[in-house]
């Protein structure tokens, strides 16, 4: 099962409004689509994606501009974390 943070539903929907707001239906839709196809992925092999920095998390780059960092936990469930918007200043990336 997926879990989904507070703060990572709070970035995904920020990610959604601003497609809608500055660009198109369109890209909103893709950037839902490759998110949703990107979970099943995590959800059936949480392991898939790159190990980070972070002690027990991992990442995965959504598109090119967000990257998806989720926590397997250990009764199989993964804890979605954050949707980083990968022009943010990284220092500012609080997730371990």
């Amino acid at each position: 099962m997926i879990v989904w943070s507070p703060k990572a539903s709070e970035d995904y929907e920020e990610n959604i409004d601003f497609l809608l707001h500055r660009w198109t239906e369109k890209e909103a839709l893709h950037f839902i689509e490759v998110t949703d196809s990107v979970l099943k992925i995590i959800d059936q092999a949480p392991a898939t994606f790159r190990s980070t920095g972070y002690k027990d998390i991992r990442a995965v780059v959504i598109v090119s501009q967000i990257t998806l960092y989720y926590h397997p936990l250990k009764n199989g469930d993964v804890a979605l974390i954050r949707f980083w918007n990968n022009h943010q200043d990284p220092s500012k990336l609080k997730i371990g």
